[in-house]
């Protein structure tokens, strides 16, 4: 009977030892992530009319707000924010920014671009005229620029010359704005 309780009382230590290790190599898993460049652009005036003030021919003018989000790549990253007009004003007969009636007439743009959280913006120097064939700068970033969460509200100002040649009337044309980081 000794030796029945006795092994009995070793078997129930043997249980209870292996059960503990068992519960001490608990099972992991690793997660990972690349972080990569990333840019987005947001814009809150989508559809703006220029207006006009002052005196008789002072040019039309109006804001586009937007919000830019960026990371770029710590060393030697870049970025950018460019604008095209991608449809001209229409119909004919107003202003025009690949055709205008007049040489000096132009479809015009100053920048207000705040600096990311973490980096450097540099806004367009001011004013540039906007083009139907090219890209134009609105602003560009430096290495290692990270926005915060909520982005960073910027702003480009308009203005368009007011010639006598334009007919009256409404005219539309399509800005596309376009953001990139590297």
């Amino acid at each position: 009977m000794r030796k029945t309780i006795l092994l009995a009382a070793v078997l129930m230590l043997v249980a209870s030892v292996a059960h503990g290790q068992l519960g001490t190599t608990a099972p992991t898993a690793t997660v990972a992530v690349n972080v990569n460049a990333e840019a987005a652009l947001t814009i809150q005036t989508t559809a703006l009319t220029l207006s006009q003030s002052g005196t008789n021919f002072t040019d039309y003018s109006g804001t586009t707000n937007f919000t830019y989000f960026i990371r770029t790549t710590k060393s030697g990253g870049t970025g950018s924010i460019v604008l095209q007009v991608t449809s001209d004003f229409s119909p004919a007969g107003g202003p025009s920014v690949g055709t205008p009636p007049t040489a000096s007439d132009h479809l015009y743009y100053s920048c207000t671009v705040p600096n990311p959280s973490n980096g450097t913006a540099t806004p367009c120097t001011g004013p540039v005229n906007s083009s139907t064939g090219s890209q134009t700068n609105v602003a560009g970033f430096n290495a290692d620029s990270r926005s915060p969460k909520a982005g960073v509200a910027s702003s480009v100002t308009w203005g368009l010359s007011n010639d006598p040649l334009y007919q009256t009337g409404s005219y539309t044309a399509t800005i596309t704005y376009t953001i990139s980081a590297s």
